[in-house]
């Protein structure tokens, strides 16, 4: 599939007021537990830039690489046509050293569906284990054609990196789901597999119970936790709008631009004493027009997916803080009954036990993975953004050094003119 256009989403982001995107930085610059969003600014970015790339980071990549033992590609879509719908399958191939694999690489085929069958499968396994989110199933609205090779290939990298951060988690890469996913031919059958459509709606209509009826007491470190997803929220998601206006506006200068500079070349046509100078600027906005171009691409690549992977990554901590006060609610309501009821106490008392180890098991669960997914936002976000700043510094370099080229082809001709008529 072909991806050299770089996708525009800009036209399909609702419009929001620039103040209220700006405020949400404007009183308080860092998350709710003290930590910046950025740290303060050195006196010259691009001087300072390569301090980014230290030696130790290195290291820890490499270290990381070492450790690896999963390693999936998600490549080479294909449109599928049934007589009753058409959708993509995408090949994954896997290549490992694990021992409970029975071979040491696969390849099969996966559709959209699947993924998320997989990612349904581990968050009932692991109610509050924090599961990489999906891209949406459309990725925007307005979006009219699902298919064509902008839509495919954005999403083709949002489900590799789906798979690469499963096989990165230290529990979840250990799943017998995420095993079948990736080994078996035909994954129909164990889809079929697991609770049935009236066991789902009575785990759901339990989780609504719970809600309504809330919680009690929930522990302190869950309520910080709960307050940090949504400063998270807010100023992700604001981030994510800006950004998303910049490109659009970027687009626009860009298309000035496309008019701006054969102005300059038509000009010169007509004006015989400045048709030099006049092409040489024509040729000056031309380059600086490849360049915003080439600044504008890489922030959509870039950029973009980082921030609205992690827009995605805020509701999917919401839906774990959820199941955790409802595995709570639960817990607190079975032992409300226990102290008020005076028949079946055994039975109840038993139940109750074991609720009581299901909300530790919840809580060690969450606080272990928590940290895990900070230390992987923090350093996913660091890079999107010193790729940025680096991307900046040399769209910025290369059009001052077009600019500086045409000023000084313009000092040597003048100077050369004041030569001749001196010698004359």
């Amino acid at each position: 599939m072909s991806s050299q256009t770089v996708p525009d989403f800009s036209g399909h982001m609702l419009d929001l007021d620039e103040d209220e995107d700006l405020e949400v930085f404007s009183k308080n610059t860092s998350l709710a537990d003290g930590s910046p969003l950025l740290s303060p600014m050195p006196n010259s970015p691009g001087s300072m830039i390569n301090q980014y790339r230290l030696e130790e980071e290195e290291e820890e990549e490499q270290q990381c690489v070492n450790t690896k033992d999963l390693f999936i590609t998600v490549d080479n879509p294909e449109s599928q046509v049934t007589a009753i719908e058409t959708f993509i399958m995408y090949r994954v191939v896997t290549k490992t050293t694990r021992s409970d694999f029975d071979s040491s690489e696969y390849e099969v085929r996966r559709r959209y569906q699947d993924f998320l069958w997989l990612r349904g499968r581990l968050e009932e396994a692991h109610p509050t284990l924090i599961v990489h989110p999906l891209p949406e199933k459309f990725v925007m609205k307005g979006m009219v054609e699902r298919f064509n090779d902008d839509f495919i290939e954005t999403r083709r990298k949002a489900l590799h990196r789906f798979l690469n951060k499963i096989a990165q988690h230290p529990i979840l890469s250990c799943s017998l789901h995420f095993k079948v996913f990736l080994t078996a031919q035909e994954l129909q059958a164990h889809r079929k597999q697991g609770p049935g459509f009236l066991s789902r709606v009575g785990d759901t209509v339990r989780a609504v119970a719970n809600s309504v009826r809330g919680l009690r007491s929930r522990p302190e470190e869950f309520t910080v936790m709960q307050e940090y997803v949504e400063d998270f929220n807010n100023k992700i998601s604001s981030l994510n709008k800006v950004t998303q206006r910049i490109i659009k506006e970027q687009r626009e200068y860009l298309d000035e631009l496309g008019q701006y500079g054969p102005t300059y070349s038509q000009w010169a046509g007509s004006e015989e004493e400045l048709a030099e100078p006049l092409k040489s600027v024509a040729s000056c906005v031309e380059s600086c027009s490849r360049e915003t171009e080439d600044n504008v691409n890489h922030l959509s690549e870039v950029l973009v997916p980082a921030l609205h992977e992690y827009v995605l990554c805020a509701e999917t901590l919401k839906g774990v803080l959820r199941r955790r006060d409802n595995i709570q609610a639960e817990f607190e309501a079975k032992n409300e009954a226990l102290a008020s009821k005076k028949i079946d106490q055994e039975a109840l008392k038993e139940e109750v036990e074991g609720l009581a180890d299901r909300v530790e098991l919840a809580n060690n669960a969450l606080k272990g993975d928590w940290s895990r997914w900070q230390d992987a936002m923090r350093t996913d976000l660091k890079s999107a953004f010193v790729s940025s700043a680096e991307k900046n510094v040399e769209y910025y370099e290369k059009c001052l050094a077009v600019w500086e080229s045409f000023l000084l082809s313009q000092r040597t001709e003048s100077s050369g003119e004041r030569q001749g008529e001196n010698a004359s």
